[in-house]
């Protein structure tokens, strides 16, 4: 299945083009254009070099239909309920809604595009709006995360650091959010230089949009650019800022069941907290405190595993596809 991150077939050593469609093997001479009687022969024999499997790219778009559906309810739900929420939007809820922005962005710009054009099979269009499909495919897929990484960011200073919270101006969050989506516009443009409309093959009349690079290694470093940028850099900060979190928030539990102890140690009547003998909020109002932002952890967390289960294995096929010579896509 072609994907914003697939450079397409353009090279034959390590093709990471539409799983569905079926093309020469390496090294094969230059297929003649449609009508010539080789290509009859071929169709005769049940075999178009410029087809594909009709049944995996009937599975493909359901797949791609069935993943715009639910990205599309879902975050559509999100936003509603952030929507209709009484009291006053914090900063979690400006970045779950930022973000849901962002999905959506995927699910219009990426998946709905790549559901159309699974269905038509060749690109429909000039070489101009394949430059901008291309650019917005990866566009959203950067904002998706580099939001996340803002997100978890923010988590991080008001967990581990919460007097910078205070101090800080009350539009930081609004900056970070506007320079995720800065930086995402930014890092998507080369699309527009990778990626243009050209034949299939030299003297074929078959065109699409595909990448095309100079050197022979310019794929690999296509693939591992995009999979660096949008997965492997985003989950190391992702995991380091877990990290400090997860750990000041085990040294703060374990600092608050040791007060108690500590006073009991100390020969203090065990009802001198109950009677308000010792300033309770010292214990109880604290922990309450830690309970709001372990919530607000936990949710983030979900979220982060999330965006990593269900990337994980595309970018993973992905570099398998350019660095493995030995790689091949199925109907290939």
């Amino acid at each position: 299945m072609r994907s914003a991150a697939s450079p397409g077939p353009s090279w034959e050593a390590a093709s990471a083009g539409n799983g569905s469609q079926g093309r020469p093997a390496a090294g094969s001479s230059p297929s003649p254009a449609p009508g010539s009687a080789a290509p009859n022969a071929s169709r005769a024999a049940g075999w178009d070099p410029y087809g594909r499997d009709e049944e995996l790219a009937k599975l493909e778009i359901a797949v791609l239909a069935l993943t715009f559906a639910a990205a599309l309810l879902g975050n559509g739900l999100v936003l509603l309920a952030l929507r209709r929420t009484a009291r006053k939007a914090s900063r979690v809820h400006l970045f779950i809604r930022h973000l849901s922005l962002a999905d959506l962005a995927v699910a219009f710009f990426q998946v709905l595009p790549q559901l159309c054009w699974e269905v038509t099979y060749r690109f429909h269009g000039p070489d101009g709006l394949c430059r901008v499909v291309k650019h917005l495919q990866v566009f959203g897929m950067f904002a998706s995360a580099y939001l996340l990484v803002a997100m978890t960011a923010d988590r991080y200073v008001a967990v581990c650091h919460p007097l910078q919270t205070l101090r800080q101006p009350a539009r930081r969050p609004q900056a970070m959010v506007a320079a995720a989506w800065a930086l995402s516009l930014l890092l998507s443009t080369p699309q527009y230089f990778i990626f243009s409309l050209s034949e299939v093959e030299r003297g074929s009349q078959v065109y699409d949009c595909w990448a095309h690079f100079v050197q022979p290694w310019g794929p690999r470093a296509y693939v591992t650019w995009i999979t660096g940028g949008i997965f492997v850099a985003p989950v190391l900060v992702l995991a380091t800022c877990y990290g400090f979190i997860c750990g000041h928030l085990w040294r703060n539990i374990r600092g608050k069941t040791r007060k108690p102890r500590a006073a009991a140690a100390a020969g203090l009547p065990g009802g001198a907290f109950r009677r308000g003998i010792l300033p309770t909020p010292c214990v109880s109002s604290v922990k309450t405190i830690s309970r709001a932002k372990i919530r607000t952890v936990k949710m983030t967390f979900v979220i982060v595993s999330a965006y990593v289960v269900c990337w994980a294995p595309f970018f993973t096929v992905q570099m398998w596809s350019v660095w493995d010579a030995q790689f091949s896509w199925i109907g290939r």
